[in-house]
């Protein structure tokens, strides 16, 4: 296998990953949350404001990931 083909295995595994990482922390803050909010119902507006700040900073770390393997792919370093 050639460096491109590796750099391009390794991009779609860091999408790949990233992606499934994301999910999986998206869904369990999103199942704490609604177990929080039915326990004490008066804090549901607090607790809805940090959970979509959590959740924008998670798809911001896969965001970045995606950029990182974009990078690799468009403007390959390693390319000879």
């Amino acid at each position: 296998m050639t460096n491109v083909g590796l750099v391009a295995l390794a991009a779609g595994l860091i999408i790949g990953l990233g992606a499934i990482g994301a999910c999986i922390g998206i869904g369990l803050m999103g199942g704490k949350y609604i177990e929080a909010s039915a326990r004490q119902p008066e804090l549901m507006d607090k607790l809805q404001t940090k959970m979509f700040l959590l959740a924008g900073l998670i798809d911001a770390a896969f965001l970045i990931g995606v950029g990182i393997a974009m990078m690799f792919a468009f403007a390959n370093p390693f390319k000879g």
